[in-house]
């Protein structure tokens, strides 16, 4: 038991940071529709067919300046998304005119954000070191719930330590650690499962990620290149015919040459913002080659969708987002004053001790 108090209290000295770091951002990020304030940010959402068609061929309209990708608005957020290259993008209203533009993701305090979120703005590597960070936090919620248990009976809930001293400190952290315990789990099983494939292997079985990548692989079909008129308004309508129900969510243009026009959909029993209802384009006629039902995927698959939703408190309505936005807190509150209290306040009273001074019970 010994040793995994060490394990535990170095491991969050080390990484507690990036708990801190993830935590807030993450909690930041569940009400980003409510605080982007922008015109036409809070329009209803239009899902019209002929609406949607007569948006997409506005956006599209320029072949020489034709975003890769469109994100229509949903139900709480009343702007299309465009995506144009790496980092640049823009925010058009549902009639198809542009609002405001970027070409730089710093320039956009959400994106900012979610880069933050997922990769500490550090690309490749800094997703792999919040990941990394995720089965850490897993470790504490797991060693934190045994190292408890001995001390259970001396249990008081606090929103905050009773004072900034190191054992207090300590104490804080044990309660406030269990109270929110199964709720951390799940957000950083989620977050982390999200990166690292594996993880999902320990969870949906051993074959989970080959199946989850075969799922959403497009068909391997070779066709022609890109027209410089692509026929969205057919594109659209073979949509709605196949799946009268769901939402247009992301219309994406070929990335190589010979690839399909890709255009994902959201149905009503879709928990995924995006939906994983998938049709794909012949980029140079429009025909439809496939789609895939995102209801009719592998088990594993479907399992897989529900992660990001309740990761980021995209199901449930407010009540659950009110409870992901303390769950948020919790971590970075856990996180930053663990960080504190092992290099900080731990330094000062090993010096009063050595000292001689006398060090006040709490």
């Amino acid at each position: 038991m010994k040793t995994l108090d060490l394990l535990h209290r170095w491991t969050g000295g080390l990484v507690g940071l990036v708990l801190l770091v993830l935590g807030l951002s993450g909690t930041i990020l569940i009400h980003r529709d409510a605080w982007v304030m922008l015109p036409h940010a809070s329009d209803e959402q239009v899902q019209d067919t002929p609406a949607i068609i007569a948006a997409t061929e506005q956006m599209m309209a320029d072949p020489a300046a034709r975003p890769s990708a469109i994100s229509f608005a949903t139900d709480g957020f009343g702007l299309n998304r465009l995506s144009f290259g790496r980092e640049a993008g823009a925010y058009a209203d549902q009639a198809g005119n542009i609002v405001t533009h970027w070409d730089d993701a710093w320039e956009r305090p959400e994106l900012f954000l979610f880069d933050l979120h997922h990769h500490l703005l550090a690309g490749e590597t800094g997703e792999i070191v919040a990941a990394s960070a995720g089965l850490c936090g897993l470790f504490f919620v797991i060693s934190g719930a045994i190292l408890w248990w001995r001390t259970r009976s001396t249990f008081r809930f606090r929103l905050l330590p009773a004072r900034l001293s190191r054992p207090a400190i300590l104490w804080h952290h044990r309660d406030l650690g269990i109270v929110f315990a199964p709720l951390l789990a799940l957000v950083i099983f989620t977050g982390t499962t999200m990166v690292f494939r594996p993880v999902t292997a320990l969870v949906l079985g051993p074959s989970a990620p080959a199946t989850i990548e075969r799922s959403f692989k497009g068909p391997e079909a070779k066709l022609g290149a890109l027209a410089e008129k692509p026929d969205w308004a057919r594109m659209i309508r073979t949509a709605r015919e196949r799946f009268p129900d769901a939402e247009i969510r992301i219309l994406s243009l070929p990335k190589e040459a010979g690839k399909p026009i890709t255009l994902r959909m959201k149905q009503p029993e879709e928990w995924l913002p995006n939906g994983r209802t998938t049709l794909w384009f012949a980029p140079d006629t429009g025909r439809l080659i496939e789609a895939r039902d995102a209801l009719k995927l592998p088990g594993a698959a479907q399992a897989f969708n529900t992660f990001y939703p309740l990761h980021a408190a995209k199901v449930g309505g407010l009540a659950y987002r009110l409870v992901m936005t303390l769950v948020g807190l919790a971590l970075s509150l856990l996180g930053s004053l663990a960080v504190w209290s092992f290099w900080f306040r731990r330094n000062r009273t090993a010096r009063r001790v050595a000292t001689g001074q006398t060090v006040p019970a709490e």
